[in-house]
């Protein structure tokens, strides 16, 4: 970490190194040597030098990034663009962000050159570039706007109905701009002022703006905590043939990928034999990582004084990804469980815990609140569920940028010292678990109540469409009514 902050310096730390060497004209070429690196450079253009200027640096609650600006006093070519510092991501990303005010016009970007950026109200779809990108919503825009007008008067020669459709688009993306009335303003006054799209007083069509990276280095800023209303992170798995497009899998491994996964065939046998505890399972299949076969195990594991679970672990030795997850074995309950917990020394945190993937914690008095699917299933301890929590919000607030601080860690072992909190584990199908240190007599720490799951639990469960009675014949008369 102390490596990386020496390297990727905060942006907030190089914009105040570069005000100290604008102030000390006397020490401007050695702060600059520290702040922006200069690299000769051949301009494409003219084929004189030019000069390419580099940062290292990180931007908060993402990471290292390296902004590059190239520019030829010869012939003024100029570029600018910015690459990931780091490697690909184990899994790709999806940013939604809500435009809902002109305030969010300022949120910054940064965008990969694997990165398509979506406009669904505007039916916009911006392919993968071969650069990146570090700017902000209004100069996306800016910049969509202006490649698309470059061509419109050749285009409405040419071709009318797309300069009719792009026209139409143009104005879209003029109004969120609000630079309606700009041209006769200047006009009347004949000076030209540069006014933000975020500062007009006009108003502005709402629109969704989502990033979907596979490679997961881009990012959409959020407004003010990681819990803003109008912005959203999801992880997904990258299919095969994004990983190919990335790099990870060669063209021959795409060629012969699809022969390596092993088939039942029809004269296999099969046994219908109940699963032992010792039975461990072998599934074979392709890491989301790399793309690289793989095998996952299952195990079927039994939890005293509770029911059956299935543990699956899935490791790639290509490259190094991990994946382990908690299955229920036993039937959907009728209620759901809530488990509350006094934590009342460091002996608690040495519970056994088995969180489902549809189970939600909370502790109430630090307003820790985990809704119902975070972390997925997980069977550990309660410490090790904690430090997962941490090192989940590490990586998206603590680990980069200028929250970086050997004190933040120090900070939360002392706060698992020193826990004497109610810990709340909420299951809508009560099949999470906490160890009870008294069983089987009853633990004075530890409340289990039953309750019944509303309308909208079982909606968001999938349990109102499920039909384990009487389907057989209901498919028989929609077989005869086919016939018919």
């Amino acid at each position: 970490m102390a490596q990386n902050e020496t390297l990727f310096p905060a942006i907030g730390s190089l914009a105040v190194k570069a005000d100290e060497a604008s102030e000390q004209d006397e020490k401007v070429d050695e702060v600059e040597d520290r702040v922006v690196q200069e690299v000769p450079s051949l301009c494409m253009s003219c084929r004189e030098q030019g000069v390419t200027r580099l940062m290292l640096t990180s931007i908060p609650y993402f990471r290292e990034v390296i902004v590059m600006s190239f520019r030829c006093e010869h012939c003024g070519t100029s570029n600018n663009e910015i690459q990931s510092a780091g490697t690909i991501q184990e899994e790709g990303t999806v940013y939604t962000a809500r435009i809902l005010a002109r305030s969010d016009l300022d949120r910054q970007i940064v965008r990969s050159p694997s990165c398509e950026i979506i406009i669904p109200e505007l039916d916009l779809t911006l392919p993968p570039t071969s650069r990146g990108q570090l700017t902000t919503v209004e100069g996306l825009i800016r910049d969509v706007y202006a490649d698309l007008s470059m061509d419109q008067p050749l285009r409405r020669i040419q071709d009318p109905e797309g300069f009719a459709t792009i026209q139409g688009l143009l104005e879209k993306l003029k109004a969120i701009l609000g630079d309606e009335d700009e041209g006769e303003d200047n006009e009347k006054t004949g000076e030209v002022t540069l006014v933000k799209a975020a500062d007009k007083d006009v108003p502005l069509p709402t629109f969704t703006l989502k990033l979907d990276d596979p490679a997961g280095n881009s990012w959409i800023e959020f407004m003010g905590s990681i819990a803003d209303p109008k912005w959203n992170m999801r992880k997904y798995h990258r299919t095969f043939e994004q990983n190919v497009a990335l790099g990870l899998v060669s063209g021959d491994a795409a060629e012969s990928a699809p022969g390596d996964l092993a088939t039942v065939k029809e004269g296999d046998e099969i046994t219908t034999d109940a699963v032992t505890d010792d039975e461990v399972f072998v599934f074979h299949g392709h890491c989301s990582s790399c793309g690289h076969p793989l095998d996952t195990m299952m195990k079927k594991v039994t939890i005293p004084y509770f029911q059956d679970i299935l543990i699956m672990s899935t490791n790639c030795d290509r490259c190094g990804y991990r994946d382990n997850e908690v299955k229920s074995g036993s039937a959907i309950s009728e209620q759901g469980k809530r488990i509350t917990l006094k934590v009342e020394d460091r002996d608690d945190l040495s519970r056994d815990i088995l969180k489902s993937e549809t189970a939600g914690l909370s502790i109430p008095e630090i307003d820790l609140v985990l809704t119902h699917g975070t972390l997925g299933g997980r069977f550990t301890t309660l410490e090790g569920i904690l430090n997962q929590v941490y090192e989940e919000l590490s990586d998206k607030v603590f680990a980069q940028g200028d929250a970086s601080q050997q004190s933040d860690r120090d900070g939360f072992e002392a706060f698992l010292k020193n826990l004497k909190e109610a810990m709340i584990l909420d299951d809508p199908l009560a099949n999470s678990y906490m160890q009870n240190l008294y069983a089987p007599d009853p633990d004075p720490n530890m409340t289990i109540e039953t309750y019944d799951r509303t309308w909208e639990q079982n909606e968001e469960l999938g349990l109102n469409d499920i039909k384990v009675e009487g389907y057989e014949s209901e498919s028989k008369k929609n077989d005869d009514s086919e016939t018919k």
